[in-house]
């Protein structure tokens, strides 16, 4: 079984182990029938085998639902609130002097100078200050005032390049209020994908932070000729003097001061209706430049209301801690759904994040020991890296305790995939681990890129909650399927959601058809409110990934393969763009090889990579340092760690690895990588060679390593 695949391997006398063994059945039955009666998991297991989504109709083509809104999609989230300044009216009005906003306050900024000589900056945090519901409408109303005193007028753009934090909340509001249409860039793209965002667009006013106006902004001001404002969230930069004339600097606050003093008295506010485009959300694509996704307040709202159906109790006791970047549609989407349903919302960043990260002062507590949140939502690269180090620290115990960690994990692993809890191992044993993101959480929700089937177990196990994998695109405003929290089985991304529905189309060159057994499979096509209104500028793009059908159901053409399950939920098991056919005729699909690979302790990230005039795949992977380290070591190799990864034998070493782990995961002979490259530097956004969610940008990794591909294909390199 997969379960059995999952467990982790230990050293215990087999003696011990059947005495071992013979406790835990005596304690299992024993708690058995009083533990069924009170914690409620009658129900949940109940509802874990229930059919969560149904065709429409019994063509293969047919559409399927979610069996809550089969006969009716649902859009809105509360009633009348059809736009998204309702939407926060209403939560405003509801939950007016709850907090909603909270920032922590640096108490402390020191430089820490490294062994190596490199100066890292590290921060000593305070408590979380929040502001409340009524205090985030008046400044967004004051804040959107104050813009239309400097000349923006409804239904134009406006752009905000900043990181995750409350000023970019307040700054959407305000756009959502007066209908100015947001235009949202990564404060981690490169610069001519940011000129191109800012004069596709055509803003004259940016918002932005001190630290990207002068890392990013200063270099790139003089090819965005229409820019005429600068507005920072966090007070007046130092240095000006760099910057063209006719661009005039504001501080947030003074643009809010302008807001509070203007008569509006006479002037009657453009409102926006539910067509109406809220955000331009430049996506930084796995491909080519950026493009410019439009989605409208209706899309928005029937998005998250979807989300909102499957986190179950959601409510004023939540508190969410935001980290990712607003500006991707997983983070916005999760902050909105917080928002209007009176939850709190903790500011962090990946470098604070956590009392181990990289910017928290030794000794100091990162957010999430602070905060203590209840709902949290993360990429896989994120859990891939707290497994990997979790795992690592189990390696470094005794082996008493190694062993004590591994028979609890294999324990409640069992007992999972059976629907049951086991409330003594989680209190004992996983409490420390479960500590790391504070200690409170009951939801984590996964999207932006496929979750492996180990890692979404080991946090179901160490973190004890359900995760929650999630599947949209920015195309569909974030919204497409969630797990629900009962359904504990792995790999699979959930029932479509209440707000869409969801069809496979045939792929005849993949070889997927609607009509295969015992699985229908094909091109995922989803239809619904929440899908937008298509690219900005780029119409030809919007037809081809676009229809209408002839019911005027606008249906999103996604790229990605699934295939649905007899209880309608949807599993992801290709992509288009990701399959290659090799020189013999193979298929390829160079995301199964990574997704097969990616998880070995050896393994930091790996990108496949086959060629139609070649019979073999080859790979670049970044190893994990220390892991590499210690198998040179054990083949008495000595070196730098670059001349260790570009060392030809160690290479050949890291081959077998992975040719190991690809046997395991039954790999096919031809889709095991033949040659890899080891990268010696990291895969980050700031490289250009991952997007924000760390998804793989394969036009620009295999521009990067045209060098070792000529040369792993046997090519002439000069």
């Amino acid at each position: 079984s997969q379960a059995a695949k999952m467990k982790l391997k230990h050293n215990i006398n087999p003696v011990l182990l059947q005495f071992i063994n013979f406790i835990v059945l005596v304690y299992s039955l024993v708690t058995y029938i009083p533990w069924y009666i009170l914690s409620g998991s009658k129900q949940a297991i109940a509802k874990a085998k229930q059919v969560k989504a149904r065709p429409v109709n019994n063509k293969p083509w047919g559409a399927y639902r979610s069996v809550n809104s089969l006969h009716c999609l649902a859009s809105v989230l509360y009633p009348g609130c059809d736009t998204l300044d309702k939407v926060f009216k209403y939560a405003k009005t509801k939950y007016k002097d709850k907090k909603l906003l909270g920032t922590r306050e640096i108490l402390k900024e020191e430089d820490e100078i490294q062994p190596s000589g490199k100066v890292f900056k590290k921060v000593i945090l305070g408590k979380y200050t929040w502001l409340s519901y009524e205090d985030v409408y008046i400044k967004a109303v004051n804040f959107g005032n104050g813009l239309a005193v400097l000349g923006q007028q409804p239904k134009t753009n406006i752009a905000i390049f900043c990181e995750t934090r409350a000023e970019w909340m307040i700054a959407a509001q305000a756009c959502f209020m007066c209908n100015y249409q947001l235009v949202t860039l990564y404060a981690t793209l490169g610069g001519p994908a940011i000129v191109h965002g800012l004069n596709e667009t055509e803003v004259t006013t940016i918002i932005t932070s001190k630290e990207l106006m002068q890392t990013k902004l200063k270099e790139i001001v003089s090819q965005v000729p229409l820019l005429q404002h600068i507005i920072t969230v966090d007070g007046k930069p130092t240095m000006w003097s760099e910057f063209p004339k006719g661009v005039i600097v504001h501080t947030m606050a003074s643009v809010q001061a302008m807001g509070a003093k203007a008569d509006t008295g006479n002037k009657q506010p453009s409102r926006p209706v539910p067509s109406d485009i809220a955000v331009i959300m430049y996506t930084s694509g796995s491909t080519g430049i950026p493009k410019g996704v439009m989605i409208s307040h209706c899309n928005i709202i029937a998005g998250i209301t979807g989300m909102a159906e499957r986190i179950p109790n959601l409510g004023e006791k939540d508190i969410y801690i935001g980290y990712l970047p607003l500006a991707h549609v997983l983070e916005l989407s999760a902050e909105l759904v917080c928002l209007s349903h009176g939850c709190r919302i903790g500011y962090s960043s990946p470098q604070t994040l956590a009392d181990q990260s990289s910017k928290i002062k030794k000794g100091s507590k990162g957010d999430v020991t602070t905060l203590k949140p209840t709902l949290m939502a993360a990429v896989p690269e994120i859990m891939d890296r707290i497994y990997k180090n979790v795992m690592n620290k189990v390696n470094e115990m005794t082996s008493f305790q190694r062993n004590l960690f591994i028979l609890a994990y294999n324990y409640k692993m069992e007992q999972i995939s059976k629907g049951y809890t086991t409330p003594l191992c989680d209190s004992l044993i996983f409490r420390k681990v479960r500590m790391l993101l504070g200690g409170k959480i009951r939801i984590l929700l996964c999207g932006g890129a496929p979750l492996s089937a180990a890692t979404q177990r080991f946090m179901n196990i160490c973190f004890c909650c359900p995760v929650g994998q999630g599947y949209g695109l920015t195309e569909s405003a974030g919204a497409g399927t969630i797990t629900e929290v009962w359904d504990y089985t792995t790999g699979r991304v959930g029932a479509p959601l209440v707000c869409c529905e969801i069809k496979l189309m045939n792929w005849e060159e993949g070889g997927y058809y609607n009509t295969d057994k015992p699985y229908p499979r094909g091109e995922i096509l989803i239809g619904g409110q929440n899908v937008t209104v298509g690219y900005y500028k780029n119409e030809a793009r919007t037809r081809k990934d676009f229809t209408v059908d002839e019911n005027g159901q606008r249906w999103l053409h996604t790229g990605d393969i699934g295939e649905f399950h007899h209880d309608g939920c949807l599993k992801i098991i290709d992509r288009k763009k990701d399959l290659v056919k090799l020189q013999a005729g193979e298929y390829v699909s160079l995301g199964k090889v990574e997704a097969a690979l990616k998880n070995l302790p050896l393994v930091d990230n790996i990108c496949a990579y086959a060629s139609s005039f070649h019979s073999y795949v080859i790979g670049f992977v970044v190893p994990n340092q220390k892991e590499l380290a210690e198998l040179a070591r054990k083949k008495g190799f000595k070196g730098t760690w670059e001349e260790i990864c570009n060392s030809p034998e160690m290479e050949k070493e890291v081959l077998k690895v992975l040719a190991e782990a690809a046997m395991a995961a039954n790999l096919e002979k031809f889709e095991i990588p033949v040659k890899i490259r080891l990268s010696p530097d990291p895969w980050t956004p700031e490289t250009g060679l991952v997007t924000d969610a760390f998804k793989l940008k394969r036009k620009e990794l295999t521009a990067f390593y045209q060098m070792d591909i000529d040369r792993m294909y046997g090519k002439n390199v000069k």
